[in-house]
């Protein structure tokens, strides 16, 4: 029997759908531009903004600004800490998921 994972242990800063594409996202890039994101996840700039902006406040994201010519030009990356936290996110999906499809 497997060990039953309460809903509510989840990581709340990563359990949300924007927030858990970008994690996503980045965890199979090294690094993504701030449009690249917002196209792959077709969500407004302010709507990305806001979420990004929640996941470096919990260190589970790295942000560069730098400029292209005259151009901004925002980077994203996974810290070490936002790597091992949705490493266990995706554990504790995974148990949920075991658990559920055994009962």
């Amino acid at each position: 029997m497997t060990k039953f994972i309460p809903p509510e242990s989840l990581d709340a800063l990563i359990h949300e759908r924007v927030r858990l594409g970008i994690m996503s996202a980045l965890a199979a890039a090294s690094e993504l531009a701030f449009t690249q994101l917002r196209d792959m996840l077709r969500v407004t700039d302010g709507n990305l903004s806001v979420h990004a902006r929640k996941l470096e406040e919990g260190q589970y994201l790295a942000c560069d600004k730098s400029f292209e010519g005259r151009i901004p030009r925002t980077e994203y990356r996974l810290t070490a800490t936002g790597r091992r936290a949705l490493e266990t996110y995706l554990d504790h999906m995974e148990a949920l998921i075991r658990a559920t499809r055994e009962a």
